[in-house]
């Protein structure tokens, strides 16, 4: 793997698990009151259209960070209809 490679693993990485602790947050205090349904289904789309974009043009790093970051919004948005 070369050097923009291993940018592209490492940025996608890090803004994926910058979800994380989100996700933990909502689960442990059962509320997820202060997220935006708007923002949420915004991002959302935005992430999946990254995804594409990534699949289309076969860029592993994008498309792999997109997609685990897909689950962890769509995580925190069960968690925003459940515990409502």
């Amino acid at each position: 793997m070369d050097f923009l490679g291993t940018i592209g693993i490492l940025a996608g990485t890090l803004t994926t698990l910058s979800f994380l602790p989100q996700v933990l947050k909502v689960w442990s205090n059962k509320s997820a009151g202060d997220i935006s349904f708007g923002w949420l289904l915004t991002f959302l789309t935005g992430i999946l259209l990254w995804a594409f974009y990534g699949l289309r043009i076969g860029s592993f790093p994008v498309l792999i960070s997109n997609i685990v970051t897909i689950l962890l919004v769509l995580i925190i948005l069960v968690f925003k209809i459940r515990f409502r």
